[in-house]
């Protein structure tokens, strides 16, 4: 058993002892074993920050899908054609407080349901005035539409059938009328109809078409159907499905039950449309997918010429100690310790390049992310995959350098001037 212990410590030994002497050779030649670290350090460094501009892609491109809503089912009065002219989408006014209460109580794939009015209008603040976009809702469009409130609180079931004068403002809208001022509790005049603030909406900012989500003010669709628009006649019906999977089938049901309400034949149009703008993010989604996968295959090429560079390099190490490995050989040592030197300076090489790479990809990655103001997500598994690539470079690249090291004629070596 000590003889054997002892064994195992003297190959130990001489493995650091050729490791060792392996970083001398390469410190010798500084300059060159610099710049073929540089291909390495330049090509992990790539890998990671392309992998961290992607993750941060598609997790904007989520907060967008996330924004649209709560498993949204988006149901809007549609058009008919009118002597062969079509009338479009809100061509006729089709969708009733009725349809969106038999969805409700005929869908169970259907979770939350909010009526939808809405449109464009004048609203006054003292002196201040902005036109914006209204909605009239109900307190469950908040939930469908995952936004919460910044100050205050929502409106009511209660305050929805009084057709009570309230409303909730995005922060657009309360930076044009109230500055740094506080608007809760203020009054504010909607087409000339006094309204009470009762709450500010977190901000969202932009949808994925560019336009400001926060540029609005919400009521209680009782306010605006019977003080405003002056009709019974519904927009929209926003529903939230009970899951992500449900969204298509919950929207095919409802469809199914609004047909039956609109008595339509079996060979007529839809007198109403079901949207899906989750698709269109998706699609988004899936795009940014396939473009960072593209980018890692791009950046990983630099990995594979820095790769070659070792090669080269290892090859004229070879060429230029040709004596010195003969003289290795002449004096006893094995093949073995001659291929396990070369290909240690190899990995060293990739190694090092590799951890320079490492630092270099997460600088550059969160200097990149603040430049563009994203939340950047470095992966821990990008890191630690180039690190591991990087020392598969070194030693698929130092293997045959290092192979025709060992099986060098130690006559012939001996003999090369």
């Amino acid at each position: 058993m000590r003889a054997r212990s002892g064994l195992a410590l003297e190959t130990a030994l001489n493995h650091l002892a050729l490791l060792g002497s392996a970083l001398r050779a390469l410190l010798r030649n500084k300059m060159r074993s610099l710049l073929t670290i540089l291909g390495i350090t330049i090509g992990i460094a790539a890998v990671i920050c392309v992998v961290a501009i992607g993750k941060a892609g598609q997790a904007r491109v989520q907060e967008q899908m996330n924004n649209l809503g709560d498993n949204l089912v988006w149901i809007e009065a549609g058009g008919r054609a009118v002597n062969g002219v079509r009338t479009g989408s809100h061509g006729v006014p089709t969708l009733t407080l009725g349809d969106a209460q038999a969805i409700a109580r005929q869908v169970p794939l259907i979770r939350r349901v909010s009526p939808n009015v809405d449109g464009s209008i004048q609203v006054v603040y003292g002196n201040q005035n902005w036109f914006t976009h209204y909605r009239g809702v109900a307190p469950s469009f908040f939930d469908i539409k995952r936004w919460p409130t910044e100050h205050g609180a929502v409106f009511t079931n209660d305050d929805v059938d009084r057709a009570a004068d309230v409303c909730v403002i995005g922060r657009t809208v309360r930076t044009q009328l109230f500055g740094t001022e506080n608007p809760l509790e203020q009054v504010v005049r909607i087409n000339g109809l006094p309204c009470r603030v009762v709450a500010t909406l977190q901000p969202k900012g932009l949808s994925a078409s560019g336009q400001d989500q926060d540029d609005l003010i919400v009521l209680p669709y009782t306010t605006v159907m019977k003080k405003i628009q002056g009709n019974a006649w519904l927009d929209d019906i926003l529903c939230s499905a009970v899951s992500p999977n449900a969204v298509r089938l919950a929207g095919d049901q409802a469809a199914a039950v609004l047909r039956d309400r609109h008595h339509l034949r079996g060979d007529e149009e839809d007198d109403f449309n079901i949207r899906h703008p989750e698709d269109v993010i998706q699609a988004q989604l899936e795009a940014s997918h396939t473009m960072t996968l593209l980018l890692v295959a791009i950046a990983s090429i630099s990995l594979l010429v820095g790769g070659i560079g070792i090669m080269n390099v290892m090859l004229v190490s070879v060429t230029e100690r040709t004596r010195e490995i003969g003289v290795r050989v002449a004096v006893g040592a094995t093949e073995d310790a001659i291929q396990l030197q070369f290909l240690g300076e190899s990995v060293m090489l990739s190694l090092v390049g590799g951890a320079a790479g490492v630092l270099l990809g997460v600088i550059g990655s969160v200097a990149v992310g603040r430049t563009l103001g994203w939340p950047m997500q470095l992966s821990g598994e990008a890191i630690v995959l180039a690190a591991l690539f990087s020392a598969a470079v070194g030693v698929f690249f130092g293997y045959y350098p290092a192979r025709k090291a060992s099986l060098l004629d130690p006559i012939e070596a001996l003999r090369y001037e």
